[in-house]
């Protein structure tokens, strides 16, 4: 572990090793069963590692024209992009940095289509096979009611599908590939008919394939299938499952209080450095800690903000804690640098790479200047 006392606070730490341990398993499903996977960027967007992590992945999924555009500078390999709906003012440059442009609708497709032909690109269709298999967040769920992602089978026009190559879908998130399973069932029942008429077919994201429990066998014979039984090239655009536990944040004690139990203020803010913590909500691991209660000291750790519900959550630990202390939090790599913001002035913290000999480099360092030319 490094030393805390040897960084700057609020910083951010990518965890070279760490990384390099969840490429080496996504390399591994590439090189066993022939599918592309792609790093989502939405999730984890740091550049400066994009030549390393190339070293590993088939290229880059975007959202829109800004990632589109740092995946290809920066990356360089294959770039797919899906947005719910493009501007006319940024399709033209979109189709220049994207070699697969994946459409939500049918309008969207008849806009764009002879454009995106001429340029020599290939064309999905993103799908909504109305199969939820999450609990609890339908905020993350693309197969909700009145979802706006994705092209259910009563809207699919079988007769409109010139010059259309892929399909794409997204249902998961955080999910095993017992899901994925279930998804693709559902998949061949709406779309069937559908899928022999196509060449490639991208899984989305949402598969935590470098987690600890998840079934990398059974992603696999998901992924024989298509090819096998439709063959079809495939694609997967992991964002977390790319820096899943490969980071953290480290931040330090500026204050004791006292309301009904401990308060600890730190210099970091769920709603500006960890917003997923407020959107998920989840609580984030902290180390040498515990939950409320099951060590000898217990706190709840807020920022410095304005906002009331700026709270990271309840820890315990062995000791008391001091101001000064440094605490870090873990999984800090994923949906934290792309999400975080500058409310209420908060500086945004330091960017560095813990690399493999334990020293770390200086990626990114922000001042006033990028809370003021926000604005």
């Amino acid at each position: 572990m490094f030393d805390v006392r040897k960084v700057p606070t609020p910083c951010y730490i990518a965890d070279e090793p760490a990384l390099i341990h969840n490429l080496e398993i996504l390399r591994g499903v590439s090189e066993r069963t022939g599918a592309k996977i792609l790093l989502a960027q939405k999730a984890f967007s740091c550049y400066h590692l994009y030549p390393m992590i190339g070293e590993y992945l088939a290229g880059t999924a975007c959202s829109g024209l800004f990632e589109a555009r740092l995946g290809y500078e920066e990356m360089g390999k294959e770039n797919h992009v899906f947005s719910a709906a493009y501007r006319e003012s940024e399709i033209d440059e979109i189709i220049s940095y994207c070699g697969h442009i994946i459409f939500n609708s049918f309008s969207q497709l008849d806009k764009y289509r002879d454009r995106v032909l001429a340029a020599g690109k290939k064309i999905g269709l993103r799908i909504n096979p109305e199969c939820s298999t999450q609990e609890g967040h339908e905020i993350y769920d693309p197969c909700s009611p009145k979802s706006r992602l994705g092209i259910t089978r009563r809207n699919f026009r079988t007769d409109d599908l010139a010059g259309v190559t892929g399909i794409h879908f997204h249902t998961l998130c955080e999910q095993n590939s017992d899901d994925l399973e279930t998804t693709l069932d559902a998949i061949e029942e709406k779309f069937g008919d559908v899928l022999p008429r196509m060449e490639w077919i991208n899984f989305g994201g949402g598969h935590h394939i470098t987690r600890d429990d998840y079934d990398i066998p059974r992603l696999e014979r998901c992924i024989r299938r298509m090819q096998d039984k439709y063959g079809l090239e495939v694609f997967l655009e992991p964002g977390e499952a790319v820096a899943l536990n490969a980071g953290w944040l480290v931040t330090e004690v500026l204050d004791l209080t006292e309301n009904d139990m401990p308060i600890a203020i730190l210099d970091t803010s769920a709603a500006c450095h960890m917003p997923d913590v407020l959107e998920m909500p989840y609580r984030p691991p902290l180390m040498g800690s515990g939950e409320k209660g099951e060590k000898k000291y217990s706190y709840r750790l807020g920022s410095q903000t304005c906002l009331a519900g700026d709270v990271i959550g309840e820890y315990s630990f062995d000791e008391p804690l001091h101001v000064g202390d440094r605490l870090v939090f873990g999984d800090m790599a994923i949906y934290s640098m792309v999400k975080n913001n500058t409310f209420n002035g908060m500086p945004l913290p330091d960017i560095l790479l813990l690399k493999k000999d334990g020293s770390f480099e200086a990626l990114r360092s922000f001042g006033y200047s990028d809370f003021r030319e926000r604005l």
